[in-house]
């Protein structure tokens, strides 16, 4: 299903209690995938971390309906975490061409 598909079954149905049902619906999906294993496995193996995805996810909610504070909260929690990890990863690659007798 494409965005515009999703957004054209929200205009049918109409007004904004639709809207909402949609969206909610579709983050419920979202959420219940970050919770597979599965998916956490696969995100996993590629560096991604679904407990961020989660806190990202509920920021996404609360911003859809609203609730700008929480959003606020959820989307800088998630933006330090992932800078964080960027820093601890590009120390640890320096580390590794130090040790290999590598220049940065």
């Amino acid at each position: 299903m494409s965005d515009d598909d999703i957004l054209e079954g929200a205009r049918v149905k109409g007004g904004d209690a639709s809207v909402d049902r949609e969206l909610g619906g579709a983050l419920d999906d979202l959420e219940a995938l970050l919770k597979n294993g599965d998916v956490v496995s696969a995100l996993t193996a590629r560096g991604i971390n679904a407990s961020l995805a989660l806190v990202a996810a509920s920021g996404l909610r609360a911003y859809l309906t609203g609730d700008k504070t929480t959003a606020h909260e959820d989307f800088a929690t998630v933006a330090e975490e992932i800078h964080r990890r960027e820093e601890l990863g590009a120390e640890e690659r320096r580390r590794g061409r130090q040790g290999s007798g590598q220049e940065n």
